[in-house]
């Protein structure tokens, strides 16, 4: 599995996730936002981004003869292999159905992937032991904590096969990336392009930031219909390094 150019990685750290799907939509693609997901911890630095290609971990609702205590002794537990086995450098994707009442995982599965060198997780259900995940120098998503067992559940069924992720379309491969806002699922073919687009796109929308908190109308601004905007945005590029 190849690791994602670090190209892209040191553009993307650069952006937020707003600006990522305005350069989605402009391609088309609507529905690549990760819904009602938000960071596990209430201190995360402003500045961390969750950044790596989906290998993903499907769950199914649970039937409860099957999905006893037992099955964790099991080495090729979906739940367990995948924690095991996905790479260095990837983010985990829980499909959890957008289920919180169970847990998708808990803080020894999360540490281990960060012990593993993975780059993050991501589930549209919950975690427990949430208080500890949010510690963790590994950035982690979910919808809210949720205490009890994921086998209560959640059935852990496949890895590494297309998923639904809060309503997104998940693909082995795709970039996944997140800020304080949300995430975003980036189709692996149009990672870098849109990378490259989104720091262009940062760039004025911090000078118009500039001259907006300068008191100037975003008429004629933001979009720049005024010729005198682009102008005036070339001059500022040259005179910040941008």
């Amino acid at each position: 599995m190849a690791a994602l150019d670090q190209t892209i990685i040191d553009q993307l750290r650069q952006v937020s996730v707003a600006t990522v799907t305005t350069a989605l939509y402009k391609r088309g693609l609507r529905n690549q936002m990760i819904q009602a997901v938000y960071p596990v911890g209430r201190n995360r630095p402003a500045s961390e981004r969750i950044i790596g290609p989906a290998y993903t971990l499907r769950y199914m609702p649970a039937r409860e003869d099957l999905n006893g205590l037992e099955v964790f002794r099991n080495h090729s537990h979906p739940q367990r292999k995948a924690v095991e086995e996905c790479p260095p450098g990837y983010v985990l994707v829980m499909d959890s159905r957008k289920d919180a009442r169970a847990a998708s995982a808990g803080s020894i599965l999360v540490t281990r992937l960060q012990q593993r060198g993975v780059a993050g997780v991501v589930t549209d259900g919950g975690f427990r032991d949430s208080p500890e995940i949010g510690e963790l120098d590994m950035p982690a998503y979910h919808h809210r904590p949720s205490s009890p067992t994921n086998l209560t559940l959640h059935q852990a069924i496949d890895i590494n096969v297309p998923i639904g992720c809060g309503d997104a379309p998940v693909f082995p491969g795709d970039v996944i990336f997140g800020d304080g806002e949300g995430v975003v699922v980036i189709p692996q073919h149009l990672a870098a392009e849109i990378a490259a687009e989104a720091v262009e796109m940062t760039a004025f929308e911090d000078f118009v930031t500039e001259k907006v908190k300068e008191g100037r109308s975003t008429l004629g601004l933001y979009p720049a219909t005024d010729p005198k905007t682009l102008e005036d945005f070339a001059a500022w590029r040259k005179a910040n390094g941008r």
